[in-house]
C-alpha cells in the first residue's frame, strides 16, 4: 500500500495494479484542475484501465460546477464506491451521481469502508 499526496488529498494504491482510494482533505474546493490532477494521477499511476476507486468521504469538501460535471467521467473507470459517513456526504455524492447520470450506474454508495472494499474487489 503506497500513498501519494496531492494537492486536494490523498490517493492511496491498495492493490496494485487496479485499485485505489481517494480520500479529499477538510475544506477543499474542488474545481477542474483539482479534476485534471486527479485523472492524470491515476491514469499515470494505475495499470492499464479498467480499475477502480474508493472514494472515501470522510472529510467534507465541495466541488465547482464544472468539476461536478468532469469528476466521473474519466474513461477506465470500471466501478466506484463512496463511503458516507453523514447525511451530507450522502446528499453531495446523489447529486454528483444525478449530474452524472451516464456514470450513475458504476457507482455504488457504503457506509462502511470494509463493505465497500469487499465489493470493489469482487466486482
Amino acid at each position: 500500500m503506497k500513498v501519494y499526496k496531492l494537492s486536494f488529498g490523498s490517493v492511496i494504491i491498495l492493490a496494485p495494479p487496479n485499485l485505489a482510494e481517494v480520500i479529499i482533505n477538510e475544506g477543499v474546493i474542488i474545481d477542474e484542475l483539482n479534476v485534471d490532477e486527479y485523472h492524470d494521477f491515476l491514469l499515470t499511476n494505475l495499470d492499464a484501465p479498467p480499475f477502480s476507486l474508493l472514494v472515501n468521504k470522510k472529510h467534507s469538501y465541495t466541488y465547482t460546477f464544472e468539476a461536478q460535471k468532469i469528476i466521473g467521467k474519466l474513461k477506465g473507470i470500471k466501478n466506484t464506491a463512496v463511503v458516507t459517513s453523514t447525511t451530507g456526504a450522502l446528499m453531495s455524492t446523489e447529486m454528483l451521481m444525478h449530474i452524472n447520470s451516464d456514470v450513475r450506474d458504476s457507482v455504488k454508495i457504503f457506509n462502511n469502508r470494509e463493505e465497500a472494499l469487499a465489493y470493489l474487489k469482487k466486482e
